[in-house]
């Protein structure tokens, strides 16, 4: 068959339009089918489907007001299972309530009529923005002004038509007003206005120092306006916090007003984050715990307070840690710290001190406490309110004693450091010190008041002294003492009083220019013009020198008094006498209750006492008595004196290298005419005169040894031993052997020499061994 071309002209003509005609068949039944389905949803989904030139509109209403509105640019087509994709959506949520104007956005998005989801394809936008003005506007208005929304960028989002909610597994990114965050997987309830960040939280709060937040779960909701954290932990610079729960309440333009954290709140800094030790290890480490922390911010996200509730303990630099129940922060400008107040029961605890043999603990407890701050730099004041206490105790393991200090108010000075400087304390001041017992023997309590005191402290040393000031007093047993000032050093725990001292103790008063009391022993330290009085001194039976009641008096350049055993010594000049009897030298030690007495000489003082004899007609003859070294026993009434001893009387002089001195008991009588008269040759008065009656003690017996020269007018005797007996009033001298020269007979020798102290009768002894000798010297 021939082949026509003409009639294949025609073939292709008739098949090109065929294949239009079925394009457009195609095509217009392809609309008819999105067409038809569209206006099928309403019936299945009662909402309104609307298509104008601009595209289309899905929204739903309920009691007269929407609840959500969707709006495309176009829909493609369908696909299997009943699928539309949609073009340039924005899905806008305006809650029940109309309050909301929440809105989700993105370039592509498919559109599952069965299950009402609307899922996106790509990169989608949300907005959480309140409308306060909506529920005066039934027709959903959009907001005059659009204050700060929530963004969030996300992918994978799935909105549910039916329900108004939204979902996504994916990444999401957060930006509030100066914050940042992302989250993995995210949903959104509309009934609820609530949009969950289900894991990964992590947030960025832009200030001076950014906040760096991480938190396994977060929920952002409408009413109130909050963002609830689980298990939060924030970072910024050098601190560190973290809790089991935290909720960040929004202002209407989303900007953080306030952040609550509850559940074991931490904050620390420099690395003590989580840690749980009693003390952080770096040296300017601190660390904050509590049940729960309050912070209020001020618009821009800076803070402006912070309350810690429950539980509150801190652990500062060097140590330092404290309790308390609540605690406020307050900030000024740029995030400084200008205040801190802790009040119900709180308690502060710092080491002072390196050395471990006299380092102490501070213990600081007082119903509240303000600390002010310099700059925000550093602490510049603190301020007690109630009654506070501070204790002074050993380090832990370390024995030792614990003082307390107390004061209607207590008020803290701070270096340039931040170092605490000075403690004023005001009205009522009052130090305790508890001694440890001592060979199972309970010690009393060292007690001191005051009007004021004042602690000072040293760079890392901790308190070099307590200044006590107005009415000082002190107290311990039986030992008391007053004065204008005082001051106390823990490092030698000695309290030195100025200002009108006075020590008292069992009878003992003592006054001088500046007093030091040693608050571990209870010895006491008076320089200046010392000046004691013993009074209530008991006659001792069978007593002798310092024997009778009346009162012994002291004087000295200084004084140190013993506890163990009781006793003191008084040095320079010093002076010490009772009634006729005194004692003068470089040392005096006085041990009232035995009645002992030792005294010392220097190169510029010898020791001198005055000793009565009486004759046979019972008169009276002192004698004075110098000498190195004295020592007396009042239960053995005997006084022994060393070292180039001198005694001279109006009769003779006596010198050896000892001299022990005996003494008879005193005796029940008047006081003498002798006694006033000696009394007031000693010039010197007491402090407080007693009437008496009993006699000043006379010597019963002195027995002299060693290079003993005794001299009489016309006469000069020498040995090794000189016995004097009162009874007889005769001296006896023997060893050496002894002899005796006078002009009229010459020198005499014997075995023994008894010379009569009223008389000129000499006795001589000898033996056949070695007899009597007399050597007369004739003149020619």
């Amino acid at each position: 068959m021939r082949f026509s071309v003409a009639r294949l002209r025609r073939w292709f003509a008739a098949v090109a339009i065929f294949v239009c005609v079925t394009v457009v068949a195609a095509y217009f039944y392809g609309r008819h089918r999105v067409q038809n389905a569209l206006k099928q949803v309403p019936e299945k989904l009662n909402i309104q489907i609307k298509q104008s030139a601009h595209g289309f509109t899905i929204s739903r209403s309920e009691q007269g007001r929407t609840l959500f509105k969707l709006q495309a640019a176009k829909a493609i087509q369908f696909k299997q299972g009943g699928r539309i994709e949609l073009h340039d959506v924005t899905i806008t949520m305006y809650g029940k309530e109309s309050s909301r104007f929440d809105q989700i956005y993105g370039k592509e998005f498919e559109y599952d009529q069965r299950s009402g989801n609307v899922t996106s394809k790509g990169e989608v936008s949300i907005d959480l923005q309140s409308n306060p003005e909506g529920v005066l506007h039934p027709d959903q208005t959009a907001p005059q002004e659009l204050k700060n929304p929530i963004h969030l960028k996300t992918t994978d989002l799935v909105f549910n038509q039916k329900t108004g909610n939204a979902w996504t597994p994916s990444k999401v990114e957060l930006h509030i007003p100066r914050v940042n965050g992302s989250a993995i997987g995210a949903k959104y309830d509309a009934g609820e206005s609530t949009l969950t960040l289900q894991s990964q939280v992590n947030m960025v709060i832009a200030g001076t120092s950014p906040l760096y937040l991480h938190a396994q779960h977060a929920v952002l909701k409408k009413n109130p306006r909050e963002v609830v954290l689980q298990q939060p932990v924030a970072n910024s610079g050098k601190r560190q916090a973290q809790a089991q729960e935290a909720i960040l309440y929004l202002r209407e333009d989303n900007g953080l007003a306030r952040g609550v954290a509850k559940g074991n709140v931490i904050l620390a800094s420099d690395g003590s984050h989580g840690q749980r030790s009693s003390r952080p290890k770096a040296l300017d480490a601190s660390r904050v715990t509590a049940d729960e922390l309050d912070v209020s911010m001020r618009p821009g996200n800076a803070p402006d307070s912070a309350i810690f509730l429950g539980n509150v303990h801190f652990d500062g630099p060097q140590d330092t840690h404290g309790t308390a129940g609540r605690g406020v922060v307050s900030f000024g400008l740029n995030e400084k710290i200008r205040k801190i107040h802790a009040d119900q029961n709180v308690t502060i605890v710092q080491p002072q001190g390196s050395d471990k043999k006299t380092a102490q603990e501070i213990e600081v407890t007082t119903p509240a406490l303000d600390l002010f701050m310099a700059a925000g730099e550093h602490l510049s004041r603190a301020e007690t309110t109630g009654p506070p206490k501070i204790r002074l105790l050993p380090l832990a393991g370390q024995s030792g004693p614990e003082t307390q200090v107390t004061a209607d108010k207590f008020t803290g000075k701070f270096d340039a450091l931040g170092q605490l400087s000075r403690i004023h304390g005001e009205a009522h001041a009052r130090v305790v010190t508890k001694v440890l017992s001592q060979n199972n023997k309970a010690e009393p309590d060292r007690v001191s008041t005051s009007d004021s005191i004042d602690a000072y402290f040293g760079a890392g040393t901790g308190i070099e002294s307590l200044v006590q000031q107005g009415n000082f007093e002190y107290k311990s047993g039986a030992q008391q003492a007053f004065s204008d000032r005082a001051a106390y050093t823990p490092a030698d725990r000695i309290l030195n009083l100025s200002g009108k001292p006075r020590l008292v103790d069992s009878g003992m008063e003592t006054t001088a220019e500046s007093i030091r009391i040693s608050r571990a022993t209870g010895e006491g330290f008076a320089t200046g013009d010392v000046k004691t009085n013993y009074s209530e001194v008991k006659p001792e039976a069978g007593g002798a020198l310092m024997g009778s009641s009346d009162p012994v008096h002291v004087v000295a350049d200084s004084m140190t008094a013993r506890t163990k055993p009781t006793g003191a010594i008084y040095k320079g000049h010093a002076r010490l006498w009772q009634g006729a009897n005194f004692i003068e030298a470089a040392m005096i030690e006085f041990h009232k209750a035995e009645r002992t007495m030792i005294a010392e000489s220097n190169s510029n003082q010898k020791v001198t006492t005055a000793l009565i004899l009486l004759d046979n007609n019972g008169k009276a003859a002192p004698v004075h008595l110098t000498s190195d070294h004295f020592r007396y026993s009042g239960e053995s009434r005997k006084a022994r004196y060393s070292g180039s001893v001198i005694a001279r009387s109006q009769d003779f002089t006596l010198t050896s290298n000892q001299m022990d001195v005996f003494f008879t008991p005193p005796e029940s009588e008047g006081r003498s005419a002798s006694s006033s008269a000696n009394m007031s040759a000693t010039g010197a008065a007491p402090l407080a005169a007693k009437p008496t009656n009993v006699r000043p003690s006379r010597v019963d017996k002195i027995i002299a040894t060693g290079s003993v020269i005794m001299i009489q007018p016309r006469r000069r005797a020498t040995g090794e031993k000189l016995v004097y007996t009162g009874v007889d009033d005769k001296f006896v001298l023997t060893g050496g052997p002894p002899s005796i020269f006078d002009a009229e007979h010459g020198k005499i020798t014997g075995v023994s020499l008894t010379l009569y102290r009223t008389d000129d009768r000499v006795v001589v002894d000898g033996n056949s061994s070695s007899p009597a000798v007399t050597e007369t010297r004739v003149e020619r």
